[in-house]
Parts: C-alpha cells; structure tokens; sequence
C-alpha cells in the first residue's frame, strides 16, 4: 500500500485555522531531495558532477572505502529574530543527502580529486593506463 501524502488541499482544515498562512507560506523552502548527478567518462577518467547550489565545500564529506566511493553532506541553519532577548521567531533548516557509486578495479583510487565550483562539486576519478584505450597499433608481417 502507498503511502498517503497530504497536500495543502487535503490538510484538515483545524491545522491551517492553527498555523495560519505561515503553515505554508514560508519564505525558507527545505527541498529534501538527492541532488542531480551526471557521470562523464571519457579516455583519461571518470568525472562525477553533483549539483549542489547553496552548499560549500565544508558541507560535503568524501569517502572512499574499498570500491565504494561516498559523497555525502550534512546541513543545519538556525535562524533567530529577537527583540529584547524574547524569542518570537525561530526557524531550522536540515539538508542531507548521501550517494554511493561502485568504482571498478580499474581506476587509480589514490588520484581521486574533488573540487568545488559555482554549485558544482566535481570528483575526477582517473583510469590505469591499461583502461585506456590504445590507439591502433600496425604490425609488421615478417
């Protein structure tokens, strides 16, 4: 059986009378998704690309444990407003997200490199040499 997910549609009627518009009218949206991957494979490497806006670099933890490579990321926001020290709002926010991907044997794990950029974060897993295609080789016929 699927699970029911409500909507503000199907929402009773007594938590909207409760909450009010600030129920579903908040400026703070928290998308609890897995973010979009692409994997690029070209002669070189492998190069996985993980969309990522709003996360830096310190959010992300890569791990390497035998043939599993891990990108996670862990994210916890607090956001206070106060006047004269009695708290009338307080607002949390928490983001996480963990992908794993089975490298094969014939990668070189100790070249692993990551980098962040503009909402990217880009891992180059590069090959062995025997992975790499050759290029055609002439025989000579003795």
């Amino acid at each position: 059986m699927l699970p029911v997910i409500r909507t503000r549609a199907t929402m009773p009627n007594w938590i909207e009378e409760f909450f009010g518009n600030d129920f579903y009218n908040n400026d703070q949206v928290v998308h609890a998704s897995v973010p979009s991957v692409n994997v690029v494979e070209s002669n070189e490497n492998f190069r996985i690309e993980v969309a990522a806006p709003g996360l830096k670099k310190e959010d992300f933890k890569i791990e390497l444990d035998n043939k599993l490579l891990k990108i996670s990321s862990e994210k916890q926001q607090n956001a206070e407003e106060n006047r004269d020290e009695k708290i009338l709002r307080r607002e949390f926010s928490y983001c996480s997200f963990k992908r794993t991907f089975s490298l094969p044997d014939t990668v070189r794990a100790e070249k692993i490199e990551a980098k962040h950029e503009d909402g990217i974060l880009t891992v180059v897993i590069p090959k062995r040499d025997e992975a790499k295609v050759q290029p055609v080789k002439q025989i000579d016929i003795q």
